[in-house]
């Protein structure tokens, strides 16, 4: 049996995310912002809740689509509201009605979002080495600067906390133990 990171537990759905998705470098500008909207849905709230609750987000979020989601008016936010398949928390779902908006505007000024998020990364996935889960950090300086630069832009539930738990889901930041067989996959 292959040695895993071992937070997803025996979580079917946990598993196959860590085993293919999690920490692999992401160049898609609506997959980075579907990465972005789960982890602001995410605020206060495990990853688990939010994984388990993906595909009714991408039927409620329009498969993530930040063009459709920076028009959605109030009817379309009160229907969210009525949503039992997400987290149904206001300022969240507005926070994906503006953050989309943001998102756009970063896309028109840099050519795409990659363009843009890579730079506080120096345009690689930075290569931790850790060796036990008590080792990774919940934020880096890398987080801060993002976090500190998306506020500045009018970005909501960015914290720096969030900020890296999207870098780790981005493969803006490997941060697979040495141990796990994706460690060295994650480039």
């Amino acid at each position: 049996m292959q040695k895993s990171c071992g937070w997803p537990g025996d979580d079917a759905l946990m598993i196959r995310y860590h085993d293919t998705e999690w920490g692999m470098p992401v160049h898609d500008d609506r997959k980075l912002f579907e990465l972005l909207l789960l982890d602001n849905m995410q605020a206060g709230l495990s990853w688990r809740t939010i994984l388990h609750k993906r595909e009714n987000y991408r039927k409620a979020f329009d498969n993530f689509d930040p063009a459709k989601i920076a028009r959605y008016n109030p009817r379309k936010i009160a229907s969210l509201l009525d949503n039992p398949g997400i987290v149904r928390n206001r300022l969240k779902i507005a926070s994906a009605v503006t953050n989309a908006q943001h998102f756009l505007e970063i896309q028109d000024e840099f050519g795409s979002f990659d363009a843009y998020i890579w730079q506080f990364v120096g345009g690689a996935p930075l290569r931790n080495k850790w060796k036990t889960l008590g080792d990774i950090p919940a934020t880096s300086p890398e987080s801060d600067a993002m976090s500190k630069a998306l506020k500045k832009r009018g970005f909501k539930f960015v914290g720096s906390t969030i900020c890296y738990a999207f870098m780790q889901s981005a493969g803006l930041v490997n941060d697979h133990l040495t141990c796990c067989f994706r460690y060295n996959q994650c480039r």
